[in-house]
């Protein structure tokens, strides 16, 4: 009622506030802030100003305004929070939540982080966020930005018992792009420090190997409880902290960086930093003296609302924020992790996987294992943005960024990229010197490092990496359930129904309504290179996709059509089954650009739902955002 009664009192205010119109400060002072708060927290000091500034006489009606002006913006600053559930009444405390985890491996560790951070098990004082200002001289000019943090660093519990969670920068990342902020850089991590009411002095623990693990990251935890405590009854649990632990930072280096992180800080209390900037370890590597501070993406610039995003990469706003110039990718990758190593014989493995965060029990992992085409490398078939001197390898798949499209497409799933790169670069050349028995086994060595998540398996390749598939084929009995999904593109050369390959697709095609076949090809009998035909009419993939067609003709009713581009498409079990030919009147070679032209996203989701939704086969890249530096 008594909000009502203000909102009376506007016409007559807003008549006082022609003549004397200091009651309106408010209004310019905080135009670009009603953006950031609550329509009714906005209004509601709208009115207060409105309402009570004409009433002051004399000198002081000017004071008096912009006291209310201050007071407001300080009211707006601690509107700012983490949109996040509601921390559940069962959730557990940081102590609990240290027993549950202290015996995972890192991987599910840092999966239960992310899984009770996005559940809302977040102490109540670390959603409100704290305002940081700084100034900015540059060409004469000054600029003022203020930008909002935690006002600890991220941690799981309740505000009587959290646990400063220590996490990987894909994991730190992901849980920021959900929240709707970032990680700072390392001039925010200065000024950070520099408004921070309570400024903790480091208390770092000798390194040893341990310093990786749970029960080092709880010990540190609790020496830094024990700090604050001392300092809870003038600034209680809310106020903005600094120096107690190193940040992940971002920075303009990140990009040229794959698979590292970036670490700053841990300020003394001389405002030196302990730790200078350091992109030495691994992004798996995760100690108990790093941690995580969010930054709200929205802020405000010179009265202006933007993003801290926009000010990174504009020349002349960034060094607010930046003490290295424009950072044009403010982030780490796509929140995504790798890990490489080698399976015998001979076999380089490379997984890509989503953050922990998109590890969930309600999810699926569908594992993608991708065989790669002969004289490929693991980066050359990953990908990236071209740069002078780059191999052209390196734009034409462009595998990683199409997976990107796909977790975005596929949020109830986690999307897991494994590339195979046989040795010598060839898989027929690998199988005539190892044979098809150990090619099972890859497949199983991979899963085991997904340990107890439910598999929705893809066997992909392209070029010679369809050996790969045909050598699994002829070294198992039968294709496992798990199995759900088998592509070549444009790789079925070694297709041989006298091995039983058309036998046992369609056995495996027969068992389940979820599993899915298809085939990409293009007629190489009739492409020229260098003005010569380089394939027969038999041994091409157009040749052996229309043998395999034929085959499978004899057991599933296929339907065909040819679009207007000249694409045959072949389907049958309401889509499961597609063969996609495309015809060659120029007489190109289109080997890789079917792979390039989406080609990978679609195997991956034809005949579902997800078909041909933000993509196009032999279309334009549909991943062209996601292909990063």
């Amino acid at each position: 009622m008594w909000l009502k009664s203000l909102r009376l009192k506007m016409k007559v205010v807003k008549k006082r506030c022609l003549v004397r119109p200091y009651g309106w400060i408010f209004f310019t002072f905080h135009d670009s802030a009603q953006k950031l708060i609550r329509p009714t927290t906005y209004r509601l000091l709208k009115c207060l100003c409105m309402t009570l500034c004409p009433w002051f006489k004399g000198p002081m009606r000017l004071g008096s305004a912009w006291f209310l002006c201050a007071m407001s913006a300080r009211l707006l600053a601690r509107a700012q929070s983490l949109p996040l559930p509601a921390r559940a009444a069962d959730a557990p405390g940081g102590s609990n939540f240290v027993q549950r985890v202290r015996s995972l491996s890192p991987f599910q560790y840092d999966q239960e982080v992310a899984h009770q951070i996005m559940s809302g098990n977040v102490p109540p004082f670390l959603r409100r966020l704290c305002p940081v200002t700084i100034t900015n001289i540059a060409g004469g000019a000054t600029s003022s930005a203020t930008f909002f943090v935690t006002p600890d660093y991220l941690a799981i519990g309740s505000d009587d018992d959290f646990f400063r969670a220590p996490m990987t920068p894909a994991t730190a990342q992901s849980i920021a792009d959900k929240l709707g902020c970032l990680l700072p850089t390392r001039k925010m991590v200065d000024a950070i420090y520099n408004a921070a009411e309570v400024k903790l002095a480091p208390l770092p623990i000798p390194p040893s190997p341990a310093m990786t693990t749970v029960p080092v990251f709880a010990l540190h935890n609790e020496m830094v409880r024990t700090q604050r405590v001392e300092s809870l009854a003038a600034h209680p649990l809310g106020a903005l902290v600094a120096g107690h632990q190193k940040d992940v930072v971002i920075g303009p280096q990140l990009p040229g960086a794959p698979g590292k992180v970036a670490i700053y800080g841990w300020h003394r209390t001389n405002g030196a930093a302990i730790q200078p900037l350091y992109l030495g370890h691994s992004a798996a590597w995760v100690d108990y003296s790093q941690c995580i501070r969010l930054v709200q993406q929205s802020m405000i610039v010179n009265g202006a609302t933007t993003t801290v995003a926009q000010v990174l990469t504009d020349p002349k706003l960034c060094d607010l924020l930046s003490d290295q110039g424009v950072i044009t990718h403010p982030r780490y990758g796509a929140g995504e992790s790798q890990t490489n190593f080698v399976v015998e014989p001979e076999v380089k493995v490379c997984i890509n996987s989503p953050p922990a965060a998109d590890f969930a029990p309600d999810k699926p992992v569908q594992l993608i294992f991708y065989a790669l085409p002969n004289g490929n490398t693991i980066a050359q078939t990953l990908g990236h943005q071209l740069q002078p001197g780059d191999d052209w390898h390196f734009d034409i798949q462009h595998i990683v960024a199409q997976t990107r499209f796909l977790r975005a497409l596929l949020p109830h799933r986690a999307v897991v990229l494994v590339c195979l790169e046989a040795a010598s670069k060839s898989w027929p050349a690998w199988r005539k010197a190892h044979g098809d028995q150990d090619i099972p086994g890859i497949i199983e060595d991979v899963k085991k490092r997904f340990a107890g998540q439910r598999f929705e398996i893809a066997l992909a390749g392209h070029s010679g990496g369809g050996s790969f598939i045909f050598g699994y084929l002829n070294g198992v009995e039968a294709i496992p359930g798990d199995i759900e999904r088998i592509a070549f593109l444009d790789s079925n050369y070694a297709y041989d129904a006298g091995r039983g390959h058309a036998n046992k697709l369609t056995a495996w095609l027969k068992n389940a309504e979820t599993h899915y076949l298809t085939v990409l090809a293009y007629d190489d009998a009739n492409a020229l290179l260098d003005g010569k035909p380089f394939v027969s009419a038999e041994g091409g993939t157009w040749g052996r996709s229309h043998a395999m067609l034929k085959d499978l003709g004899a057991q599933f009713g296929f339907n065909s059509r040819t679009n207007s581009t000249g694409l045959e498409i072949y389907s049958a079990q309401g889509g499961r089954v597609q063969f996609l030919l495309k015809e060659n009147p120029a007489r190109e070679v289109m080997h890789t650009v079917q792979v390039e032209r989406n080609g990978f996203i679609h195997c991956m989701v034809s005949g579902t739902t997800e078909e041909g939704k933000g993509y196009e086969y032999f279309g334009r890249r549909a991943y062209a955002e996601w292909i990063l530096p």
